[in-house]
């Protein structure tokens, strides 16, 4: 005689295909939660971890920052000391011109001519004084163009001083100073030689 099974095969196999797919599911879902966590944790180390490099360099620019602004301070005052030391190098080289413009302007003074006034403005100097004549004047001024160290005398007024002499006038003028010989000009000779006893 045939075995027959009457009980609901089917439908206990559906079940538990059912019951298969829903451990899958679940276990699908816990790996999926589980792996998202892990890559969230891996993320935000990274993320911690730059944060940190970050604020290393972030350090590491305020110090050199720091040391740009020291070095910047130190060339200002580097330049500023080198300006002080080019300044006292001219004075200490244009020293000895003013002794020389006024030998040069005391040779320059024929006689018969007072000089009362001298200002120097930059590369200009204004002379006062007064003459016996005119001819003194023009014999001055003439001194002065040919002189090594002065140039282009510029007569800006004369006016009459009969108390000082029937031809007397006192005259105002200008001359420029060069700072140095003319071309072709030797030094004079007791430059030369304190120059060599140097």
């Amino acid at each position: 005689m045939a075995n027959i099974n009457l009980l609901p095969w089917r439908q206990e196999y559906r079940e538990q295909k059912q019951k298969e797919f829903t451990q899958v599911l679940v276990a699908v879902v816990l790996a999926a939660g589980a792996a998202s966590f892990l890559w969230m944790k891996t993320v935000d180390g990274q993320i911690a971890n730059q944060n940190e490099r970050n604020q290393i360099l972030q350090a590491e620019i305020n110090v050199l920052n720091k040391q740009v602004s020291e070095i910047k301070d130190l060339k200002k005052r580097r330049q500023e000391l080198i300006d002080r030391m080019r300044v006292i190098q001219e004075l200490q080289g244009n020293r000895p011109l003013s002794v020389r413009y006024f030998d040069e302007m005391v040779r320059a003074t024929p006689e018969g001519l007072w000089l009362d006034r001298l200002k120097r403005s930059g590369k200009t100097i204004e002379v006062a004084g007064v003459a016996e004549s005119n001819n003194r004047v023009s014999s001055f001024m003439r001194n002065l163009d040919s002189s090594d160290w002065y140039e282009s005398p510029n007569l800006t007024g004369v006016t009459a001083r009969p108390e000082f002499g029937e031809q007397a006038s006192a005259f105002e003028l200008t001359v420029d100073v060069t700072g140095r010989k003319k071309d072709g000009d030797q030094e004079p000779e007791e430059e030369q030689n304190a120059q060599a006893g140097k």
